[in-house]
């Protein structure tokens, strides 16, 4: 079983909570978790942000256990949590709410690859045409978490640097699929 936490929310770039930004009718972070439940994944947790505000997404809303920490905190965070939980879980798929145009299909690769490489810490989507990873699409094992917390410790701050001391494994995927969006401009170009 995987577990799934979407991260993101707040966004001074937008002005507004990016994971509420609706593209066709359907707010980001809600397209997001469709694409984890066709993966395969259990519930959907979001990760920080204002329970009361995200009520609409209709999944749970934990508090952030790092905030002002980015990615790398929202990633330790969720990992704590599902370490602390009494699930048998083969990772934990931790995902940004902006990334709309991601489908269930686009992440079976990870999803298959965290089961069949037991010797990965994480496995993470690079981009097709760039081969590039996209850190904020991965599946984190559990037993990785006292390692990050380390890294977290020592100050590092920056994702693709904590997955580079860790055991990874990097699965293709479509660039367009983690085509992010983080301001008013990337709004209007998918559109």
């Amino acid at each position: 079983m995987v577990g799934a936490v979407l991260t993101g929310g707040a966004s001074r770039r937008m002005g507004r909570t990016k994971a509420l930004i609706e593209l066709d009718g359907v707010p980001m972070a809600r397209r997001v978790a469709n694409a984890l439940a066709l993966a395969g994944c259990g519930s959907v947790i979001a990760s920080g942000g204002d329970p009361v505000e995200l009520e609409p997404l209709g999944m749970p809303v934990l508090p952030d256990r790092y905030p002002g920490s980015g990615p790398l905190g929202g990633v330790l965070g969720a990992l704590e949590l599902f370490s602390e939980s009494d699930l048998h879980i083969d990772g934990v798929f931790v995902v940004a709410c902006d990334l709309p145009a991601l489908r269930g299909g686009d992440l079976a690769g990870l999803v298959h690859a965290i089961r069949s490489h037991r010797d990965a810490d994480v496995v993470v989507a690079r981009t097709a045409r760039t081969a590039r990873i996209e850190p904020t699409c991965a599946i984190w094992r559990p037993r990785a978490t006292e390692r990050l917390r380390e890294i977290f410790d020592s100050g590092e701050r920056a994702l693709h640097r904590a997955i580079e001391q860790l055991e990874s494994c990097a699965v293709e995927i479509e660039a367009r699929a983690v085509r992010n969006i983080n301001t008013p401009d990337d709004l209007d170009r998918y559109a």
